[in-house]
């Protein structure tokens, strides 16, 4: 794993009245089990990856409430497991990344929303949005209102966010409809405490079945219920939700002295929002502001009363409302008309259309809004002239800088196997010219970017394959499809394989077998050689490709470049007609060195012989043509001053960073470079014998250079 939470999970067996300390996604799961869930779920996928570590490694606690837990095959089968839900008083909770998890989990939410629930659905999102995201820049909220799926955004601590999952579970309840609650990256990591409560056991559980089947054909999603169940999220559903949220006060009104404006805020922005006003002298750092502060737990469905009761006389709100299309600000816009309430509302014309609300941002967007807007009682020069002091460093280093600093794109690890399968591309390449790949979800689309530059299409996760079948045929030589091992479980075998075997598609695919869903923490998946307990350890991509008809299957190790290249130019040339599979295998570099180094440390205490390999590059070979490079990308490979005073041009060397994997001397033997690239074994703890070889190489490498080894 990434990061284990081994230590960290002893703090979700603390009870009634004792203080948790620790970070978000670790709140959540101690608040799921102070909720009485009866199972949970999901896929990891980056902010709440974490949440499915901290459940896998909770095993123990879960066990004693008798909670299953289910690590899913992707977020639709996740989301189908909520379907326990629709029938039985089951309290269920899954999680997955937002919003290419929604996505793919759409169709059972569509279903799952349409049908209602008896227990409790909770959905914890990860809103990977802004500068930090890995993905396409799109919002959970207009899933949420066109399915109806109430959307909690809680403020970011972590009494707060306790609070919206238990009452998470009660809405839902008195709702009969399921809830997302959306935790941006900052939250899930966020640090703080609360006061804990007992954990539950289900009324129902893996310790106390269920019996009897109900079956009410009214929760089928088949005409005429599906008619009768849309009016019933209307008529029903709907209002009880209002109703329920009214009630239990889930958003928060901050009161301020200049009540004549105020600001209506997403709970996931309120941090960054009064950080601005204390930065402009509006707020302390202990939450009192000057200016009333709407906070929106719940940003759908919004409640019209408490809106237009917060800006009841009132000038001017501004609201803060992260990502585009702005929906809450067209929404309270509709709100106050049909309220006439006649407040000015402000929001995307002081904050910015799209991206992510940094501080920065909204800040800069604070401060218009609060000249703008000249509140009661406040003295805006004052504020405005706190807002230059701060933003006057900035320009001054932007003057002096002169250009904006060059991006830092990003790339591959160190070492990372997936690598030299692009270096072997770019050596096909200047053989048979240009290749179309169609790439996937992965850590292999950093190929995309330079040095590599390769790949054209990213469609979805698993979707690679899928995504070429159109442009095999149209081109004028084979094409490529670039896959991970994690896509292939998630949604490649049946999407793209299955269909590319079943059409007779005439592809080339590449599989990256590197062990891990590693671009999302390395979680293990079906294939993975080493499986936690309680998980199946016979599953293999080789068996299932084999099982679903594919006959031309080549696997080759990552890191002998020249094999992958015949391998590649095999593919493309081969007379068979039909599918072509190379497995790229070689574990993740990553993982492999998580593994590696705790044992080394413990052999080299214990006094035991340990050699590490490394390379480099002689500086007096080295030419500083900087191929090697070129077709590496490898960090730990970069440039040094010349040593020769008569060579200007740098040379390459390899840096303290090198984790040994040989790509660049493989790279350069393929690609017939140089041969400036050596291997070093470095050995620590020797022997004897490693004592009197080094001595026997050392004279012999100085009686070739014409001087005894012992006066050097």
């Amino acid at each position: 794993m990434e990061r284990s939470f081994a230590a960290e999970v002893e703090s979700l067996k603390l009870g009634d009245g004792q203080v948790f300390h620790g970070e978000g996604i670790l709140a959540v799961t101690k608040a799921l089990l102070q909720s009485g869930v009866s199972y949970v779920g999901g896929y990891q996928g980056a902010p709440v990856s974490h949440m499915m570590d901290v459940l896998n490694d909770a095993r123990e606690i879960m066990d004693r409430l008798g909670i299953h837990v289910e690590t899913n095959a992707s977020e639709a089968g996740a989301a189908a497991m909520l379907g326990a839900s629709i029938n039985y008083p089951l309290r269920g909770a899954v999680t997955w990344k937002s919003t290419v998890g929604t996505n793919v989990a759409s169709d059972a939410l569509s279903n799952l929303a349409s049908a209602g629930v008896k227990g409790g659905t909770l959905i914890v999102i990860g809103e990977d949005y802004g500068e930090g995201a890995s993905i396409i820049q799109e919002r959970s909220h207009a899933f949420a209102m066109k399915s109806q799926i109430w959307l909690l955004d809680p403020r970011p601590n972590l009494p707060t966010i306790v609070r919206m999952v238990e009452q998470g579970f009660e809405l839902s309840e008195a709702s009969q409809s399921p809830v997302m609650l959306e935790l941006r990256i900052r939250a899930c990591h966020v640090h703080g405490s609360f006061l804990a409560k007992d954990n539950r056991a289900a009324r129902f559980s893996r310790q106390n079945l269920l019996n009897d089947p109900d079956f009410d054909a009214g929760r089928i999603c088949l005409p005429p219920s599906t008619y009768a169940q849309e009016k019933h999220k209307v008529e029903v559903r709907w209002p009880a939700a209002i109703e329920f949220i009214r009630r239990n006060r889930l958003n928060e009104h901050f009161p301020g002295t200049s009540d004549d404006v105020g600001i209506i805020v997403q709970g996931g922005m309120y941090n960054v929002a009064l950080r601005a006003l204390q930065q402009l002298g509006l707020a302390d750092a202990f939450g009192q502001s000057v200016i009333p502060i709407y906070v929106l737990n719940v940003t759908y469905p919004l409640i019209p009363d408490e809106v237009s009761q917060f800006c009841a006389g009132k000038r001017r709100v501004l609201v803060v409302e992260e990502g585009q299309p702005n929906y809450i600000e067209e929404a309270v816009h509709a709100i106050l008309r049909r309220a006439d309430v006649q407040t000015r509302v402000h929001g995307k014309d002081m904050l910015p259309m799209a991206g992510e609300y940094t501080g920065e941002v909204v800040l800069t967007g604070v401060a218009k809004y609060i000249e703008a807007a000249a509140p009661k009682g406040v003295d805006t020069a004052a504020a405005h002239t706190a807002f230059e002091k701060l933003m006057t460093p900035k320009r001054r280093a932007a003057e002096l800088l002169g250009s904006p600093v060059p991006t830092r794109a990003p790339g591959f690890c160190i070492g990372c196997p997936e690598r030299p399968v692009f270096s072997a591309m770019k050596l096909v390449e200047r053989e048979v010219g240009r290749l179309h790949v169609s790439c996937d979800i992965g850590c292999h689309t950093f190929s995309t970017l330079p040095p590599f530059s390769i790949g054209n299409t990213v469609l979805g996760y698993g979707l690679g394959l899928a995504s070429n079948t159109a442009v095999n045929p149209m081109f004028g030589r084979r094409t490529l499809t670039v896959m991970g091992d994690g896509g292939f479980w998630h949604n490649g075998l049946t999407s793209g394989i299955a269909n590319a075997v079943f059409n007779r598609n005439d592809g080339i695919l590449v599989i990256m077998k590197n062990g891990y869903t590693s671009a999302t923490g390395t979680q293990t998946i079906p294939s993975s050689v080493h499986q936690s307990e309680g998980k199946s350890t016979d599953m293999s991509i080789e068996k299932a490709l084999s099982g679903i008809g594919v006959k031309w299957v080549k696997s080759v190790y990552t890191y002998r470049v020249g094999e992958m290249v015949r391998t590649l130019k095999d593919a493309l040339t081969s007379s068979y007609n039909g599918l072509k599979v190379i497995i790229a295998d070689a574990e993740c570099q990553l993982e492999r060195q998580r593994r590696l180094r705790p044992l080394i440390a413990k052999q080299l205490a214990a006094g035991e012989r340990v050699v590490r390999t490394r390379f480099g590059v002689d500086d007096e070979v080295c030419t500083g043509d900087h191929s090697c490079i070129r077709l590496s990308g490898c960090p730990s490979l970069t440039i040094k001053p010349n040593p020769d005073p008569l060579r200007t041009d740098p040379v390459a060397t390899v840096d303290q960073g090198c984790v040994g994997c040989g790509l660049c001397g493989e790279v350069a033997h393929a690609a017939v470079l140089c041969p400036s690239f050596y291997r070093a074994d470095i050995v620590q703890n020797p022997r004897i014998w490693d004592r009197w070889l080094d001595s026997l190489r050392r004279a012999v490498i100085g009686w070739l250079q014409g001087s005894p080894a012992w006066t050097r």
